[in-house]
């Protein structure tokens, strides 16, 4: 009963896209701080020690960066309601998944052979926002064509300032939904 309970407030809760983290990867974390009233986005970027407690809801995993000659190192859920988004800009070859013999090491000690990645993912709300842009640029494409297609139709003099003054309609439509959407 208690584990049928608990694999349904997992499914409630637990995020739909999460990246692959593993030992080795340089990610960016950005996370929502709240002090007092007010709420922003802190970035933390590191090199990821270790994961722990797999993708379910446990799962986490460790981030280190080296910040004034200090070493840092902060422990993020995979999960977390906190995460707005994890981008994942290395990936090194390792061969350990736990690196924590990287907390002795300094300079150039310190270096991996890595390939450059860049992937982000988003939470549902980012996505959503980006769909919805996509799809007001797409509407004002449509509209732009239309109005050419119209101008190609229509041969007189007298129609052609008609067809200007949609065309700059349809621009200032973009900027507002450009402005709507950030």
């Amino acid at each position: 009963m208690t584990q049928a309970l608990l694999r349904h407030v997992e499914s409630k809760s637990l995020r739909q896209k999460v990246p692959i983290i593993v030992a080795g990867m340089t990610v960016k974390v950005s996370q929502k701080i709240r002090e007092g009233e007010k709420e922003r986005i802190q970035n933390f970027e590191g090199l990821v020690l270790a994961t722990n407690g797999g993708v379910g809801a446990a799962g986490t995993f460790t981030v280190r960066k080296i910040f004034d000659g200090i070493g840092v190192e902060k422990v993020f859920p995979l999960h977390g309601k906190n995460i707005v988004k994890i981008e994942i800009l290395k990936k090194a070859k390792v061969r350990r998944s736990k690196l924590y013999y990287m907390r002795d090491l300094r300079g150039k000690a310190a270096r991996m052979s890595e390939t450059h990645i860049r992937s982000v993912v988003h939470d549902e709300e980012a996505d959503k926002k980006a769909e919805a842009k996509a799809k007001q640029e797409e509407e004002v494409v449509l509209a732009k064509e239309e109005v050419v297609e119209e101008q190609a139709e229509s041969t007189d003099k007298a129609s052609e300032p008609k067809v200007e003054e949609a065309v700059v309609e349809a621009d200032a439509k973009q900027e507002e939904s450009k402005k709507a959407v950030e």
